[in-house]
């Protein structure tokens, strides 16, 4: 029995753990799986489903906190338990589909917090499958810490905190940036290869034709001295991944399909960089916002660049509708998602450091810059995420702890 109950509580800890974990991550950064289920919607000719990313990657990352709060605390525990099995039956065939077809890089679990294989996650999923069997099979041994009706409460009050977070994420930037985008990034460094480090390697296959047969040869036996065969093509399959820096595809170019992305990097003074993934969709009074700070950037001597992942018919009708202050330059549209969640973003950089990073709802003053920019550090915003970080787990804690210590007595009686 008491094997039985130490397993139970190593169980409990380890899904709860991971459950709130995975939730966390995906839920500061709602959009982050917006762009995941995207991704997945059209690898499998499921496009018609994209409208409903936003509200899908909501309601994952609540799902799988609310289901790890359920078992690490003990409330709603049974019904926690056959959540968790129907949630991991599910995913654990859904994940072993997605390895065999590989229709995305990675899966996106655990947001970009940790990035995985699609083999990865599935053998993690085989992993805590066992845990996932013996709660269920020992259900009816766990207690509720409440009441039925302050079970309810409590999973209501833990929900809507966390619904709170993710709607925060959305209207601003994430509490919690995990990706190679963050402020106090030195974007030179992490587009950089280490010396020592693997490289790709790749195996290449050579197709020659004899009597009006194509067949296939490798490098060590291709006949290269046997004339009657005539080459027909070849290609390259790449056998081993190598080193991929964190940032690989951060590149800039002008109207003029000039690379400006050193220009940018080198930029010994203030360089404002504004993101606009798509210009069509771009929030209106930003862009006008956008425009004044160009303008005021060209006499303070400070660097502005625009750049989108539009085609040139989107450019041209915002130059008509807007007027902008600032030409367009293009980027990859991956990149421009990854390196801030709004439509527009704003980042602040200094010779290839990232000092700011705005939401178009926080853009500041045009009047509060020439006072903001030399007080920017970098080490305050770090500061910043700390904070969040920690003010959530103590924020966990607390109500956790509220809950059981200033119910009305007998709430816990059985």
């Amino acid at each position: 029995m008491k094997t039985e109950k130490f397993f139970t509580f190593i169980s409990r800890l380890i899904l709860g753990s991971v459950f709130i974990f995975s939730g966390f991550v995906k839920g500061v950064d709602p959009l982050g799986s917006t762009y995941k289920f995207t991704d997945y919607f059209n690898a499998f000719n499921l496009g018609f489903l994209e409208p409903f990313a936003l509200v899908l990657a909501i309601t994952l990352a609540a799902a799988e906190f609310i289901i790890g709060v359920s078992l690490l605390i003990r409330i709603r525990y049974r019904l926690g338990v056959w959540a968790v099995l129907v949630f991991m039956s599910f995913f654990t065939i859904i994940t072993f589909i997605v390895a065999l077809t590989n229709p995305v890089s990675d899966c996106g679990c655990f947001g970009d917090a940790i990035i995985m294989t699609n083999w990865q996650t599935f053998f993690k999923n085989l992993v805590l499958i066992p845990f996932v069997l013996h709660i269920f099979w020992f259900r009816r041994a766990g207690q509720d810490v409440f009441r039925p009706l302050f079970s309810w409460v409590a999973l209501t009050v833990f929900t809507l905190v966390f619904l709170g977070i993710e709607a925060h994420a959305c209207r601003h930037l994430p509490l919690l940036d995990f990706r190679p985008y963050s402020i106090g990034t030195y974007i030179p460094a992490k587009m950089t290869i280490p010396e020592g480090t693997p490289q790709d390697e790749y195996r290449t296959y050579l197709y020659y034709q004899k009597n009006g047969i194509v067949e296939e040869f490798t490098e060590d036996n291709f006949p290269w001295q046997d004339t009657t065969w005539t080459y027909v093509d070849s290609k390259h399959v790449l056998v081993k991944k190598g080193y991929e820096p964190p940032i690989h595809d951060f590149t800039i170019v002008d109207e003029a399909n000039t690379d400006i992305t050193s220009t940018l990097l080198s930029d010994e003074g203030y360089s404002f960089l504004l993101v606009a993934v798509h210009l069509g969709d771009a929030d209106a009074d930003a862009m006008k916002d956008a425009s004044r700070l160009a303008a005021w950037c060209e006499l303070a001597g400070h660097s502005f660049y625009c750049t989108t992942a539009s085609g040139g018919q989107e450019i041209e009708a915002i130059r008509q509708t807007l007027d902008p202050a600032f030409g367009f330059h293009t980027t990859d549209e991956i990149t421009l998602k990854t390196i801030v969640r709004a439509n527009p973003g704003l980042l602040l950089l200094k010779e290839g450091t990232i000092l700011a990073k705005w939401h178009y709802r926080d853009f500041p003053d045009l009047e509060a810059f020439e006072d903001l920019l030399p007080s920017l550090m970098t080490a305050n915003r770090m500061a910043l995420e700390n904070r969040a970080l920690v003010s959530f787990i103590l924020l966990f804690l607390l109500i956790s702890a509220g809950l059981h210590l200033f119910l009305p007595k007998g709430t816990m009686d059985k």
